[in-house]
């Protein structure tokens, strides 16, 4: 019989507990509503008696999306994350019709703002660039974010995902992050901007500009579960990057084309600016 690659996650996960001495705490969920969306599970035929107990939870997880969002943003971390067994993940939107990103690819949504549960163990939201604007105006988007935001265990975000954040009032006298084009926008919002890919402050964990969201979506299985069961997701997805360029951070990119990027982002960060200023007046605590 074939195995998902789910299954296969899970199994090796159990393999690794095999040898695993660590007696951290079992993460504990905030709890919430019946799952209605994706949940990670383990082969029920499996061995499970050499698991750590803290290796299986019930976390609630929630990622916003929303029109024109940046799909990496999203499914870097989605992937990480749902590879913790006994979670469940949700795609939260404002119906359950279809959601197209930025670059074409489209979502269904598991849950609407209604059917989410109430309390979540994380609620995540990506970024992304006009749709990112839009979201920010959106009266029912920051309800609903301000209303889970307010409760969750963890309060994070990717990219500007983190302006959203911002917007709701919810990086107030936080230390934060963003793409790198957009984290000097921060303080309007209240927020310390932080360097790194992956900034934690108390129950705020943010993650940088797009591919950082891989790594963000890592952080966090190591908070929930060990660094063992952190190491082993990584090495089941294969992440190793060696990247054939260094031209992916604004210190170590080409000045030319660091200039191109600066001028192709300047209409965006104004706009991003006046938006997030008026929003976070309407929005914000």
């Amino acid at each position: 019989m074939s195995m998902t690659r789910r299954q296969f996650a899970a199994r090796t996960a159990v393999a690794a507990g095999i040898v695993h001495t660590s007696t951290d705490a079992p993460a504990q969920p905030a709890g919430g509503n019946a799952p209605t969306g994706r949940t990670a599970t383990v082969d029920p035929g499996h061995d499970m008696s050499s698991m750590p107990a803290h290796w299986m939870g019930a976390e609630q997880i929630a990622f916003l999306i929303y029109p024109q969002f940046t799909a990496l943003d999203m499914v870097g971390p989605h992937h990480m994350l749902a590879g913790l067994m006994g979670a469940t993940v949700h795609l939260v939107a404002r119906t359950r019709d279809p959601v197209r990103s930025d670059t074409g690819l489209v979502f269904v949504p598991s849950a609407t703002f209604e059917e989410c549960p109430q309390d979540l163990d994380i609620i995540c939201v990506p970024g992304g660039t006009r749709g990112t604007l839009a979201a920010m105006k959106d009266e029912a988007t920051m309800g609903f974010l301000k209303d889970r935001g307010g409760r969750a265990r963890y309060v994070t975000s990717v990219c500007t995902g983190s302006l959203i954040l911002g917007a709701a009032g919810l990086l107030t006298g936080y230390a934060a992050t963003s793409h790198w084009a957009t984290k000097a926008l921060l303080p309007i919002f209240g927020a310390i901007p932080a360097d790194g890919r992956v900034v934690e402050d108390r129950n705020r964990v943010t993650g940088g500009g797009v591919t950082a969201g891989v790594d963000f979506g890592l952080t966090l299985v190591g908070r929930l579960r060990d660094r063992q069961y952190a190491e082993a997701v990584q090495l089941i997805a294969e992440y190793d990057p060696k990247p054939p360029f260094a031209a992916g951070s604004p210190g170590r990119a080409p000045a030319e084309v660091k200039a191109l990027i600066d001028g192709m982002f300047t209409d965006f960060i104004e706009q991003a600016r006046d938006v997030g200023q008026a929003a976070f007046s309407r929005f914000g605590p």
